[in-house]
């Protein structure tokens, strides 16, 4: 028993109950397993910050020794943090279950012997599929018969012309191991451009192409260059802590002390060293940074992508959509020997638009490019494609004449040719032609053109018995190319991305005689060039190294997309991939950065870190500036917790050891370090100088420990004079001197910043953000005023007299004044220190 779709035979297909059964025994077609984790799980997951854990230790000792007010302080702090983080990270997981509620998850199959819409999920092997132009694949399945269906692989190989399918026994090789080539047999994930297909489901689920891919990404995910800095930097202050803790707690524990206050003391400093606050001021840029982001058509579903953007130097990406303009356009239309031709154009459009099969790309494109006018020619006559001639030809009619004109695969045109034209003469194809012809062939497709040929035949005025059999002794016209022209915006979006020190590869499952011609279409410099078969030959260590010093890497599997991104984060660069593809899936997750766009399969969309509401790189040139940003407004904060915070803290070490008095209590300390990481929180929204912007910024943590060993003791030189002047000068003990050098202290770390937040001078050649400004300068003055209101009692502060305050605030502008000249002469030496 069989049914018609629109003309195609198609099998009764499986019962209902049949399908319940093979569900049951594959289980549902589907390679992703989504796991949304709940919200209280996610916001617990906040804790695991290094940083976050040394501030949580200390407060929980701080409450088991009965010091509320410290423990609190901490607290507060920590929840801040956290809160923050996972307001942002929840938030964005949420725009990306929107995002891909708009994917089309349903398939046209044969169940009882009639067609439904069933989902994706419920396709079983054996099914029945009725696929049209616009659908989806729903399963790996062998083509049972079909007419003129051509299917878009692009997403399984790269490639961007569409590949003709059609039956030829596929059944019979059902259980091999089939490849794209082959023509009848298709993919899950690849779509139907043209054309009709009734094929069997041979394969469902994790068993398909696109499931086998998706296998290698629930291996553990892979740490990005930006984690596994932040890593780095917090074993450094882990250390620094340790180390502080037990110096600070013998030197007061064997002053007399006592055990409990020294150890409180030696906590206190410590944590004043700590930047517990640097996951709230990364969270802030970061989703600062995605606001701004989104409203560039990006959303960013990992926030610490936006960081390795700053630091991402080469950036890897297919050509179909991002360099092209995934529309297969006509751009020759020449004779035999390469001069441009109406004649050929004249037919061609012709042939395309009297043709009423279904329409390929190739002949929406000859429609496209130009509207001619054909009054006066009428169709009489047409020969469909089929897939032994390779041609399809029609008869038209003009005044008196018949006119039968063919188009189609160039070796097949040349057979039924026996006369061509130039110049508009027609002459005898003699070997000596044809071999010129055949060379402008063969230039044509060295250049990556996809090439059809062009010939007529004047019938006259007599009538047609049999059309096909007219298909002999033609005149070969020329030839039409076909090319996915470059995108107008790329050429000016590369060379921005060049200048910005990003170097661009080119990753893709298409030719490399076709990639070429787009390179240099686009002046993309192209320093080598390596092919599926080159890379199978080399080993890691020779890919590592061939691939620095190459652009196309062309014919790729997805398994060597993969290795070639390892392999360039192993020679130490920060990589960003683009892709859309199931064959991307792999390569998305192993970059630092995985870029996919809004219309990209499934799989791709999960790996990603980042989607593009629109396919264009200049959109990733904006990614790329914020990213710079938010790393350099990061690390504003990490410089002046090093340097004057660690400043402080090792003056009040060493103050510690000679007065007879702690230099500031451990609650004072807590608040110190509390209004200092406030103060901070609108650094997100600072200026970045120009200049700081253009090359990528990297991680180095030698530049830092120096920055922290140059600025951290003339901090601490110019504390020292301050506690001369307190202690010999006004003669201050006990509350007097601790308020005081609390006052100081709050008024340097905080307005440090200004120095530090630039390499230029600062206001008059580089200005802070408003937020900044108005941020900074009022906590400064809630901390000045606290002595003055009861709180300031609380915490063991007073008032002190108007003559030595004025004196503290012209101490403050000197210190200013000492730590720009130091800034200008240190960053003089080490002026490329966070540039790759």
């Amino acid at each position: 028993m069989s049914r018609t779709f629109d003309g195609i035979s198609y099998p009764v297909g499986l019962t209902n109950e049949e399908a319940r059964q093979r569900l049951k025994q594959y289980g549902p077609n589907s390679v992703l397993r989504q796991q949304h984790t709940h919200p209280v799980l996610l916001f617990l997951k906040k804790f695991n910050s290094p940083l976050l854990l040394i501030v949580m230790a200390a407060s929980v000792v701080s409450f088991l020794l009965g010091e509320t007010v410290n423990a609190t302080i901490l607290v507060c702090m920590t929840f801040l943090s956290v809160t923050l983080d996972f307001i942002n990270s929840y938030k964005s997981e949420r725009a990306l279950i929107l995002l891909l509620k708009r994917v089309v998850t349903t398939a046209t199959v044969v169940r009882q012997g009639a067609p439904v819409e069933l989902p994706f999920a419920d396709i079983v092997p054996g099914d029945i599929l009725l696929l049209s132009a616009g659908d989806v694949v729903p399963a790996d399945a062998c083509l049972l018969s079909g007419r003129d269906l051509f299917i878009n692989q692009s997403a399984l190989t790269g490639e961007s012309f569409p590949a003709e399918k059609h039956a030829d026994n596929c059944k019979a090789r059902a259980h091999q191991n089939p490849t794209p080539d082959l023509p009848d047999f298709i993919f899950m994930g690849t779509s139907v451009i043209t054309g009709l297909g009734v094929a069997e489901a041979v394969r469902t689920g994790r068993q398909t192409a696109f499931g086998k891919i998706a296998d290698q990404l629930q291996a553990a995910e892979l740490d990005t260059d930006f984690e596994r800095n932040i890593h780095r930097f917090s074993l450094f202050v882990m250390r620094l802590v340790t180390v502080m803790i037990g110096i600070v707690f013998l030197i007061n524990a064997f002053s007399g002390r006592g055990w409990l206050t020294s150890f409180l003391f030696a906590l206190a400093i410590a944590i004043g060293v700590t930047p517990e606050l640097l996951p709230v001021i990364m969270s802030v840029a970061l989703s600062h940074g995605s606001q701004r982001m989104a409203k560039k058509d990006v959303i960013v579903k990992n926030l610490s992508a936006i960081q390795n953007f700053g630091s991402m130097n080469i950036l890897c990406t297919d050509k179909t959509g991002t360099l092209t303009q995934d529309h297969i356009a006509l751009v020759k239309y020449i004779d035999g020997f390469g001069a441009s031709s109406e004649q050929v154009l004249l037919h061609a459009y012709l042939n395309s638009f009297f043709h009423t099969g279904v329409q390929n790309p190739l002949d929406d494109a000859v429609r496209d490019y130009r509207s001619i006018d054909i009054t006066g020619f009428t169709k009489v006559d047409e020969i469909p494609f089929d897939y032994q001639r390779k041609r399809e030809s029609v008869i038209v009619a003009s005044a008196n004449a018949h006119l039968l004109i063919t188009k189609g695969a160039p070796e097949e045109v040349f057979k039924i040719s026996e006369h061509y034209t130039q110049d508009g003469h027609t002459q005898s194809l003699d070997d000596k032609a044809r071999s010129k012809i055949l060379q402008q062939f063969h230039d044509l497709s060295e250049d990556g053109f996809r090439v059809l040929a062009v010939a007529i035949k004047d019938l006259g005025d007599k009538p047609i018995s049999h059309a096909i059999s007219e298909e002999q002794n033609m005149t070969f016209l020329g030839f039409v190319a076909f090319l996915d022209p470059p995108k107008e915006t790329a050429l000016a979006t590369i060379q921005h991305l060049e200048q910005l020190g990003i170097e661009i590869k080119i990753i893709t499952g298409d030719n490399e005689i076709l990639t070429k011609k787009i390179c240099r279409d686009m002046r993309l410099p192209i320093r080598g060039i390596l092919t599926n078969q080159d890379i199978r030959g080399l080993s890691d260590a020779e890919l590592q190294r061939r691939a620095l010093t190459t652009t196309i890497f062309a014919r790729i599997t997805p398994e060597q997309k993969e290795r070639i991104i390892l392999c360039l984060k192993n020679a130490g660069q920060v990589v960003g991939y683009l892709g859309d593809g199931i064959n991307d899936a792999p390569a998305l997750k192993a970059a630092d950065i995985g870029m996919s766009v809004n219309n990209a399969v499934d799989v791709a969309k999960e790996t990603a870190d980042i989607i593009l509401l629109r396919k264009d790189l200049d959109v990733l040139k904006d990614g790329v500036l914020e990213g710079r940003r938010t790393f350099h407004n990061t690390l504003k904060y990490i410089l002046m917790g090093l340097s004057s915070n660690f400043g402080n803290m090792f003056s009040m070490m060493g103050a510690s050891a000679f007065l007879p008095f702690l230099p500031m209590l451990p609650t004072q300390i807590l608040l110190n370090n509390f209004l200092y990481d406030t103060s901070q929180l609108t650094l997100s929204t600072d200026h970045v100088d120009e200049e700081a912007v253009q090359k990528p910024v990297a991680w180095n943590m030698k530049f830092i420990r120096t920055y922290m060993l140059v600025f951290g003791p003339v901090s601490s030189l110019f504390d020292f004079l301050t506690f001369g002047v307190l202690y010999w000068g006004f003669h201050l003990t006990g509350t007097a001197f601790q308020t005081g050098w609390f006052l100081e202290s709050i008024a340097t770390q905080v307005l440090v910043i200004y120095v530090i937040r630039t390499k230029k001078i600062p206001f008059l050649q580089s200005r802070p953000s408003t937020a900044l400004l108005v941020n900074t300068l009022l906590v400064v003055s809630i901390a000045w005023i606290i002595p003055l209101t009861p709180l300031g009692a609380f915490f063991g502060l007073a008032p002190l007299p108007m003559m030595l305050l004025l004196l503290m605030v012209g101490m403050v502008l000197l210190y200013l004044l000492l730590m720009e000249a130091v800034k200008r002469w240190f960053y003089k030496r080490y002026h490329q220190a966070f540039t790759r």
